[in-house]
């Protein structure tokens, strides 16, 4: 018998019996209730009992009052599979990342809960301590896997100022795809993640051999990556505005035109008033401005020329 042509309950049960197998779904954990079946396969009360009578007549399942019906302590499709590895574990942390990420990208860092993740998942928020310790953990492994996501090339330009442009790019990418990032970061307690470093190192490795101290390098390093992150801070709140308004920035700044004409041709802020006729201000533009800035500061400090 095809998907198409089984009994709602019965597809239903075959994929959450799926799930127990893979191990996506382990002993203790809670399973879609009935109320929770009925709203996301969209069947009726008594087709979501009939899962959960199904799978617990395969022995998959065990009702525990006041609880939930959880995944049996030994689920009989069970019987025979290797017990669990580093390996498993490794896959289940990096599911949870992937979802946990995806949540914070589509609505902030702040609707990331451990008891939303495990609806997502679909299994109970205390089994996913087993794999993260705690939400700010999860948090770091997010980081680390962002930061992973754009690899810097093998071969880097040669030149230090190209070199330190593309680590730039790539930060900001990797912010603009994951806006709540850069708040999740901070330079006094910076998140001690491989991937991260990876920059501070790729940046150290590019200003060697200038006739800079270790001191300037780590200095320079550092404020480089801060500076991208702290431009970036400013893209989970623009995204939240605009979730819920439904206005863009540009079309909330287009909305100012009127006032802010008015303030810069009232005379009382004549220099703003000169120079807003010629600028045409954008993240990016802004930027750019302040990174050539940053690394002309550095060029000027080079005592011993690139070949």
């Amino acid at each position: 018998m095809t998907e198409r042509t089984q009994a709602p309950y019965a597809r239903i049960a075959a994929e959450l019996r799926g799930r127990i197998e893979r191990g996506e779904l382990r002993p203790g954990d809670r399973v879609p209730s009935t109320r929770a079946i009925t709203q996301r396969w969209g069947v009726a009360m008594a087709t979501a009992s009939k899962v959960l009578a199904t799978l617990g007549q395969e022995g998959l399942v065990r009702a525990v009052p006041g609880v939930g019906t959880l995944v049996a302590a030994r689920p009989a499709a069970s019987q025979g599979r290797r017990p669990a590895t580093a390996e498993d574990d490794g896959a289940q942390r990096g599911r949870i990342v992937r979802a946990a990420a995806a949540i914070a990208d589509a609505e902030g860092l702040t609707a990331l809960t451990m008891r939303r993740l495990a609806a997502e998942l679909g299994v109970s928020a205390m089994s996913l301590y087993r794999h993260v310790s705690t939400k700010e953990q999860l948090v770091v492994l997010m980081a680390d896997a962002a930061f992973g996501e754009q690899a810097l090339p093998e071969r880097p330009p040669a030149h230090w100022r190209d070199r330190l442009e593309l680590s730039a790019a790539l930060q900001w990418r990797l912010y603009r795809t994951h806006p709540w990032l850069a708040g999740a970061m901070n330079l006094s307690r910076p998140l001690l993640i491989p991937n991260g470093i990876r920059h501070i190192d790729w940046a150290l490795a590019a200003l060697d051999g200038l006739g800079l101290d270790d001191d300037t390098r780590m200095h320079a390093a550092v404020t480089l990556f801060g500076y991208v992150r702290g431009h970036a801070v400013d893209l989970e709140p623009e995204s939240d505005a605009a979730r819920t308004s439904g206005v863009t920035g540009q079309d909330w700044m287009r909305a100012q035109e009127t006032r802010l004409a008015a303030l810069a041709d009232g005379g009382a802020f004549p220099a703003f008033a000169g120079a807003r006729a010629a600028s045409a201000l954008t993240p990016e533009s802004l930027l750019q401005y302040g990174l050539t800035a940053l690394l002309d500061g550095i060029a000027i400090r080079i005592t011993t020329p690139p070949n």
